[in-house]
């Protein structure tokens, strides 16, 4: 019995005394910073060092803080530009905790000191953009009204033992119906300018049409009046050799006259000509010199005209 009872009384000891190790100790990653309490005081030393530490036990504990950069989403928030313009601009920001004593006499935490990290963002967007234009917010200041914003954060995140690191504006539009609006009126200004662009096309292919079909015409008078000298030309020197010809041999030129007359008067097998046997037409079938019967001193036939 009296060992039973000192086996149950070592193992009650060994237990109080592995919880009061185990609650006086612990471990501080190398992303955190470590805030002792006592009593819910908040003891001078901070406990940055990665690694095991102690503390008293039962009475301590330990608020954990984190190193590493924390990022901050802003809601979308409408704010009104230097020329009037209502602009939606959704933005975010990245801080880093640099003093956790401060931090924890502040806010306590990080769900509240997002709140009031919001609230000073907030304000000084809409302080540095009301003094900007929309183009300057959109796109010729956009870099600098952000340094502007954050250097404003960063002198009121102090009291909170914040560092800001970054603030970016990731997006200014329009409101929806502004935008609409502008969409609308941009639409319209471009299907002006197609129209006024068209219109001009339309007006140049006109006069290039035109100044085509009168250089066209003129090409075609010219071309036709050099084909009707060249005709002339060549109808003039074909009567001309014809008419040397004919002067060179004139019974050699009836002949060929007469071949040709067969030629396009026999073409067609179904030709049927009716004439006098003793006609001029038949005289070289009857003779190839051409001369009739019984007019061999006859007076030659007179000289056919030049053809024309």
């Amino acid at each position: 019995m009296n060992n039973s009872a000192l086996r149950t009384g070592l193992l009650v000891l060994l237990g109080v005394i592995v919880i009061v190790l185990y609650s006086s100790v612990f471990f501080v990653q190398q992303t955190q910073n470590a805030l002792v309490l006592r009593f819910g005081a908040v003891q001078a030393e901070i406990k940055d060092d990665p690694g095991l530490h102690f503390k008293m036990p039962l009475i301590d504990t330990v608020t954990y803080f984190d190193k590493r950069v924390l990022d901050l989403d802003l809601p979308v928030q409408t704010l009104l530009s230097a020329d009037r313009q209502n602009l939606e601009v959704d933005a975010f920001t990245r801080y880093r905790i640099v003093d956790p004593l401060k931090f924890y006499q502040a806010v306590g935490g990080i769900p509240l000191a997002n709140q009031r990290l919001t609230s000073f963002t907030n304000s000084a967007m809409r302080n540095i953009l009301a003094s900007a234009s929309r183009d300057a917010i959109v796109r010729t200041e956009r870099g600098a009204l952000m340094n502007r914003i954050q250097e404003d954060v960063n002198k009121q995140a102090a009291s909170l033992g914040i560092e800001m690191v970054d603030v970016r504006l990731t997006r200014v539009d329009l409101p929806a119906a502004n935008s609409q609006a502008v969409y609308q009126r941009m639409r319209t200004e471009r299907e002006r300018e197609a129209a006024d662009l068209r219109a001009n096309g339309q007006q140049q292919a006109q006069m290039i049409r035109a100044r085509a079909e009168r250089e066209a015409i003129v090409i075609r008078a010219e071309a036709n009046r050099q084909a009707e000298e060249l005709r002339g030309q060549g109808d003039a020197d074909k009567n001309r050799i014809l008419a040397e010809a004919f002067g060179q041999d004139p019974e050699f030129f009836a002949f060929y006259r007469s071949m040709q007359a067969y030629e396009n008067g026999l073409k067609s097998n179904a030709t049927r000509l009716v004439l006098s046997p003793d006609s001029d037409f038949f005289r070289f079938f009857k003779d190839a010199s051409g001369v009739r019967n019984g007019a061999a001193n006859a007076t030659p036939p007179a000289r056919p005209a030049p053809a024309q």
